[in-house]
């Protein structure tokens, strides 16, 4: 059974910092693109950052550029999202993705997703 668990999320004060992780288990996801997306109450869930597992090739959202940062640890089959300098805009459940091609942006991309983690931003 395919299972991507996301964690790290929870409550912190503008100006801080969370890092989520995302494990995947079921299968090898070499190759595939993996993907954060974001979505708050009321709002369509948006791209975030993804990153190629093959060769490391990275893309963000222009709103968290500079802020946020996606690496993997092939070795722990885990997927994270250094997010600094939150701010309450960032708030949202955030989830991790598996796609095997098409354009990184797009939810249609991805063909597996984990249940979400919740990011709170205090002002």
């Amino acid at each position: 059974q395919v299972q991507l668990v996301e964690s790290g999320g929870g409550l912190v004060q503008a100006g801080g910092s969370l890092r989520l992780s995302c494990v995947t288990a079921g299968r090898t996801f070499r190759g595939y693109i993996m993907g954060w997306f974001r979505q708050a109450p009321g709002k369509e869930r948006e791209f975030v950052a993804a990153i190629r597992r093959s060769d490391g090739s990275t893309s963000y959202a222009d709103s968290v550029k500079g802020r946020f940062t996606i690496s993997r640890d092939d070795a722990k089959n885990t997927v994270y999202l250094q997010m600094n300098n939150l701010k309450p805009e960032d708030a949202a459940g955030y989830y991790c993705a598996a796609g095997s091609s098409g354009p990184w942006g797009l939810s249609s991309t991805y063909d597996y997703w984990g249940q979400g983690t919740q990011v709170t931003v205090s002002s």
